[in-house]
């Protein structure tokens, strides 16, 4: 016996704010997203990320052992790939001063300051998530 599919008719405001990402929008993974809440994942993507980001919104810019220090729980590595990340999505950008030992710092940019209102909402929902759960 095999299964069949029923469809359903589609509900909710199809013109609504996120009506402009056509399932032909999607693409697949390891390809250059188009929607647009696929490139806010790309940019974001990977766990801790959100929570970088979440440090550059607080002081606009650190370096990395501000960083290291305010985030104990992420790895070296994880921390040192979250970095690239950003900074290859253009949330960040690192800066370096000559001399020695050699100094970074990174700085969140206009287009890292527009995840505000992202991080804000992630924000927003996990405290009335945890508030809810009890």
């Amino acid at each position: 016996m095999t299964h069949q599919t029923v469809g359903h008719a589609a509900t909710g405001d199809q013109g609504g704010p996120l009506a402009d990402c056509p399932d032909s929008a999607l693409v697949p993974p390891g390809h250059e997203p188009r929607c647009p809440i696929d490139i806010t994942l790309a940019a974001l993507s990977g766990r801790w990320t959100p929570l970088v980001v979440r440090e550059f919104l607080r002081r606009g810019q650190a370096t990395y052992s501000e960083l290291s220090a305010a985030l104990p729980a992420l790895s070296d590595k994880v921390l040192s790939d979250r970095l690239a990340q950003l900074t290859s999505a253009g949330v960040i950008e690192r800066h370096r001063t000559p001399g020695w030992p050699p100094r970074v710092r990174y700085i969140l940019t206009s287009q890292g300051r527009a995840l505000e209102p992202v991080v804000r909402s992630m924000w927003e929902w996990g405290t009335a998530r945890r508030d809810a759960l009890g």
